[in-house]
């Protein structure tokens, strides 16, 4: 090697990681720079947010969620979404067409919507799964974190009543972003408030955080990293399965998991002073609305004493009857319980967004209720 080789391979080297810590800081320099926004009442952002739905749009999200809710191992593949960060690549072209890539340290696990069908494609055992027929019910996924869907379910959730404001403006994914609030009107609602960050020209959701009754803290939120308009290219939304990995093909009721093992179980009209809403199925009662109710899961005598024990295991506190056992865990924004009437071989899972009290009330109600199945 030539005398001054050395440095200037050494020289060439120092040029490059400053090149890359440069690069790594372009987003902390590009959110302290001040955000300028138009002005918008919020019932036109409201607008602008929901009509993003019909955006083309790419992008990397990060979602962090503390629910705080026990582990169970029936939901092994929902935990991880309420309690850790999930790191999503994303591909919209249309509502019904899109792509999320979950990303982690042991691999990948990517979900594509093609006009009504689901493909599952699962890195770790190299098997691309088609779900063809309409998922009616189906446990939690990565893609109902990303921002733009989650903000979009809050509004729609939240409903007309919901009281709107509008929040200081900041800088997303080096982006300008008009904020708004909006906050339940119902006081039973475990939520108090959710914020929404979108872009103030196409309306597309940036930031979402998510707050419960008396904590500072979100229990939930999730942001673009990086987003921006997106000219839809088949070769990104439709699955390759490359050689040697498999295929299989199922149906919605086959990948619910858990949900296989669901009851049909007569629910009462009402419970913990909530009417009984319209459920996408017999087997799901849900009870309020919006973002001030919860559902109730009939699950047989099996799974249902499985995930009450594993519910208790996992720091549950104990739930007594006289004409049943349960327990209930809370959290600052989902709270949860299982009840099993001594009546009846079922167990019931009560979770949704409101208070610990009102879920206790219902359970109340079910442990003393007879096994009926309607049908019969």
């Amino acid at each position: 090697m030539r005398p001054g080789h050395a440095w200037h391979s050494g020289w060439r080297w120092t040029v490059v990681l400053a090149g890359v810590a440069a690069l790594c800081c372009l987003p902390v320099l590009a959110s302290a720079l001040p955000a300028s926004v138009p002005a918008l009442t919020p019932r036109q952002l409201e607008n602008k947010i929901l009509a993003s739905q019909r955006l083309s749009f790419s992008g990397y999200a990060e979602s962090d969620a503390t629910f705080g809710l026990p582990p169970l191992p029936a939901f092994a593949s929902v935990t991880p979404l309420l309690d850790g960060i999930t790191r999503m690549r994303v591909w919209q072209a249309a509502p019904d067409r899109w792509r999320v890539d979950t990303l982690s340290d042991t691999g990948e696990n990517d979900t594509y919507l093609d006009n009504g069908t689901t493909y599952v494609w699962d890195s770790g055992e190299q098997l691309l799964t088609g779900i063809f027929g309409p998922e009616v019910i189906r446990l939690p996924r990565a893609a109902d974190l990303m921002p733009a869907a989650l903000a979009v379910r809050i509004i729609n959730e939240a409903g007309p009543d919901a009281k709107l404001s509008l929040l200081p403006p900041q800088r997303v994914a080096g982006q300008s972003a008009a904020g708004l609030a909006v906050r339940p009107a119902s006081p039973q609602s475990t939520i108090a408030q959710a914020d929404i960050w979108a872009s103030p020209a196409t309306g597309l959701p940036l930031l979402v955080q998510v707050f419960g009754r008396g904590v500072a803290h979100p229990a939930l939120e999730s942001q673009f990293l990086q987003a921006g308009p997106w000219t839809p290219d088949n070769s990104v939304l439709t699955p390759q399965q490359a050689p040697g990995t498999g295929f299989t093909a199922t149906t919605p009721a086959n990948f619910a998991g858990v949900l296989k093992n669901l009851d049909n179980e007569v629910l009462p009209a009402a419970l913990g002073g909530l009417a009984r809403a319209p459920s996408p199925v017999p087997q799901i009662g849900v009870y309020g609305t919006g973002l001030t109710a919860f559902a109730v899961l009939t699950f047989r005598h099996g799974t249902g004493r499985q995930l009450l024990t594993d519910a208790l295991d996992a720091g549950a506190a104990p739930l007594s009857f006289t004409d049943g056992t349960g327990a209930i865990a809370s959290a600052p924004l989902v709270n949860l319980a299982l009840v099993h009437p001594y009546r009846s071989p079922d167990t019931f899972l009560l979770v949704g967004f409101v208070s610990r009290s009102t879920l206790e009330q219902a359970a109340a109600v079910l442990a003393a209720k007879p096994d009926q199945d309607f049908g019969e």
